[in-house]
């Protein structure tokens, strides 16, 4: 198990390498989509019109920036680890069938060879229309640390989305008059076949893992469209539709633990693992589920993330794990502060990992 760090387009900066070293991080999980250009980098940030940005101008990434971005990497004393997500504007059609569909998965399949020619061993992406919407910002952490959390008897989950916005995030201006967008789960499957019959086997000629995330939060629908991966069993079917190595998974138990059924999540997570597709794991704790959660410290939630670890163990996971939504910590380096807690907590359990015993939900297994 290798330790890594996810770093938003502007933070990927000497600064932060130097600090995710530092933590015992090795790895960087990179987002080259600017969500926020500048503004609050926060999961609650954006309007319910504009999402949390501007897409519209960005240019589909070439291997130049790719190799340039290992580079940079490697010469900050680290390893690029994954992309994480699309930007909309690149396969906006793709999500909502429009008629660009065919020209934006090429475009994809040039992005997935341009990407394993630069060295880049995985990609992740989040299938959605509604993206990650919903959530708000408060005190909801040990302590009353800031961290973000989602009640649903507080929003319209029903609220239209906007003409020009997919996956919260403004990839064209609104048309006067368009109807809003609606797509059931049926046909929400269909056009996540389409994608991944198109470039999973791209994706394994280049060498890169594509890895989905599931949805966050994982309502049954949100803004007219249904959720997709939004049971753990969901993920299955995904990994079934091609069964290819590159077709894997962005594992956020976070995300996992937040759904409603989910009573055991170590033995998906032992699932998972064994079946060899997990291509990067957001290690996150939570508190509640589905309709109501909020992010905890990675110590606090309700997942024993010991646990985790001696599943990951016993399974000979040798991929990165990186800190996500972790809550802030009041100093002058919130962030900083609230990773760092993140990475120590987690470098403890990996370097132990065989100090920690036999796994506790495999030993409750074999007692009944």
């Amino acid at each position: 198990m290798k330790i890594g760090l996810g770093l938003y387009r502007e933070s990927l900066t000497p600064d932060n390498f130097r600090f995710a070293r530092q933590a015992g991080a090795t790895h960087v999980v990179a987002h080259l989509t600017n969500y926020f250009r500048g503004r609050d980098p926060s999961l609650s940030a954006g309007t319910e019109n504009e999402g949390w940005g501007d897409c519209s101008t960005d240019e589909l990434w070439t291997y130049d920036d790719f190799a340039g971005l290992v580079k940079t990497v490697r010469d900050n004393g680290m390893e690029l680890a994954a992309i994480e997500n699309l930007s909309p504007r690149f396969w906006s059609d793709v999500l909502l069938g429009g008629p660009d569909r065919e020209k934006q998965l090429e475009g994809l399949k040039r992005l997935v060879r341009d990407a394993g020619r630069a060295g880049i061993p995985c990609i992740g992406y989040n299938f959605s229309i509604a993206g990650v919407w919903g959530w708000s910002r408060g005190p909801f952490a040990r302590g009353d640390a800031m961290s973000v959390g989602l009640d649903l008897a507080a929003i319209d989950p029903d609220l239209p989305l906007p003409d020009g916005v997919v996956w919260n995030m403004r990839y064209r201006a609104g048309r006067a008059g368009a109807r809003p967008v609606t797509v059931d789960s049926q046909e929400l499957w269909e056009r996540l076949s389409v994608f991944l019959r198109e470039i999973v086997p791209v994706a394994e000629e280049a060498g890169v893992v594509m890895a989905a995330h599931p949805d966050d939060p994982p309502a049954e629908a949100l803004r007219g469209a249904a959720r997709l991966v939004n049971r753990p069993e969901k993920y299955d079917r995904l990994m079934d539709i091609v069964d290819s190595p590159s077709n894997g998974l962005e594992l956020c138990l976070g995300s996992l633990q937040e759904m409603p059924g989910t009573t055991d999540i170590y033995e998906h997570v032992r699932r998972f693992a064994r079946r060899k597709r997990i291509g990067y794991i957001h290690f996150r704790n939570v508190r509640g589920k589905v309709p109501k959660y909020h992010e905890a410290f990675v110590d606090d939630g309700d997942i024993d993330m010991a646990e985790i670890v001696r599943i990951l163990r016993d399974e000979d996971f040798a991929g990165v794990m990186i800190p996500d939504h972790t809550p802030e910590m009041s100093c002058d380096a919130p962030w900083h502060a609230g990773k760092a807690f993140a990475l120590g907590y987690m470098r403890a359990l990996v370097q132990n990992a065989h100090a920690l015993g036999p796994s506790v939900s495999r030993t409750m297994i074999a007692a009944e």
